[in-house]
């Protein structure tokens, strides 16, 4: 039964910028679970799909139809590897972001107020130790 799938045109274009072939695709037909009673349990409108590259596994089974249920699928497994790639985009900037932070140089008035901050605890060190009498 799985041989060429009628894929709406928006999904046929998702898959193929996010690299996704229909070669890649390993899908399963299986029996349903839930309400339904008879019905759902003698069809096989679940569809299972495997995404052999990513390893992302889907089970769909909103809709009674299979082939609703298949492109359902499909349009899952586009989700999950669209967020992976959104996810390591935002890690690779976030690094980025940390390491150019971390190599930036104190501005003129950051250094003038870390010196006068050096001042005052010096002076505060010298207040704590004893007084000093100087006789002569």
């Amino acid at each position: 039964m799985g041989s060429e799938l009628p894929l709406p045109e928006e999904l046929e274009k998702k898959m193929s910028r996010l690299g996704i072939k229909e070669a890649d695709l390993v899908e399963r037909f299986i029996r349903g679970s839930g309400p339904g009673g008879q019905k759902i349990n003698k069809t096989s409108s679940c569809v299972q799909i495997k995404h052999l590259i990513s390893g992302i596994e889907v089970k769909c089974q909103k809709s009674r139809s299979l082939m609703t249920n298949r492109i359902k699928a499909r349009i899952m497994i586009c989700t999950f590897i669209e967020e992976r790639e959104i996810k390591k985009r935002k890690t690779r900037r976030a690094e980025k972001e940390k390491e150019r932070r971390r190599n930036r140089q104190p501005s003129q008035r950051q250094k003038k107020i870390n010196v006068e901050n050096k001042r005052k605890k010096g002076l505060k060190k010298r207040m704590r130790s004893r007084p000093r009498y100087d006789t002569e």
